[in-house]
């Protein structure tokens, strides 16, 4: 996965997508990078339009998104509140033996 967020962090950034960029930015972040991997990222995303990648993951995204519900009641922070100040306190206690 951080071989695409890297190829995104060159996109966002307006540079060519490579494999020298590639590795210097997988380097920068302490990633462990397989040569391998680098080639085929860069392979993969060699005709792709990233921007219009995005635009339509946005809207598959947005589409599938489910409308809101109703806000919830007031009856849930109502119940949360009910615990008492020991109660609380005796629960941290058992955190710290």
């Amino acid at each position: 996965m951080e071989y695409v967020y890297a190829a995104m962090l060159l996109h966002k950034a307006g540079k060519q997508i490579t494999e020298d960029s590639m590795d210097k930015v997988l380097i920068a972040t302490g990633v462990a990078v397989d040569k391998a991997r680098v080639k085929a990222t860069v392979t993969a995303l060699k005709d792709v339009d990233i921007n219009k990648v995005i635009k339509e993951a946005t809207l598959v995204t947005a589409a599938a998104a489910p409308a809101a519900g109703p806000a919830p009641k007031a009856e849930k922070k109502e119940e949360e509140k009910k615990v008492s100040e020991e109660e609380a306190a005796a629960g941290l206690g058992a955190l710290f033996g």
